[in-house]
């Protein structure tokens, strides 16, 4: 694992939302979830720097390409009465794993969290990725076996939101 000497973390920038999007499309593929991609780019960016700002996102580049991402947003922790840190996606492109760039995103993230007074960094990993749990294990990261996402999308959220 060699980290590039010419490593650049750092937050994303309003002219960075196209690149940063074509990385999503990345991880999508990546994870044989490209169907589900359904937003685009200019959404993203309303939502990373409109009047209303529901993500943060953090770059990684190498040689003035951007080879790497984390995408974050502040939750809420009522047991530890503080902010937390959820990362949505980490993605690094193929050709530049194990080179230390997702530790560097990682890392840089978890700067942010205690630099915020966070009390937690937390994140979902997909089950069959063994190498990513492994990875994150290596990290510090614990895995919770005893907990389960739940998650209400499309008609099913429309309708538990429906007034009735």
């Amino acid at each position: 694992m060699t980290l590039h000497s010419n490593l650049i973390v750092r937050f994303a920038e309003p002219t960075d939302y196209s690149v940063l999007f074509k990385l999503i499309q990345g991880l999508a593929e990546y994870e044989k979830l490209s169907h589900a991609v359904t937003g685009n780019a200019l959404e993203l960016k309303e939502h990373l720097f409109g009047s209303h700002k529901y993500i943060e996102a953090i770059l990684a580049e190498s040689a003035d390409q951007a080879v790497g991402f984390a995408l974050f947003f502040h939750n809420y922790s009522t047991f530890l009465t503080k902010p937390g840190i959820y990362l949505e996606d980490l993605f690094v492109l193929p050709e530049y794993r194990r080179q230390g760039i997702g530790k560097a995103l990682l890392t840089k993230l978890a700067q942010i969290a205690v630099e915020r007074d966070c009390g937690r960094l937390e994140w979902s990993v997909l089950d069959w990725n063994e190498s990513a749990q492994e990875f994150y294990r290596s990290m510090g990261a614990s895995i919770l076996d005893d907990w389960r996402i739940c998650r209400v999308t499309g008609d099913a959220l429309t309708q538990l939101g429906s007034v009735n």
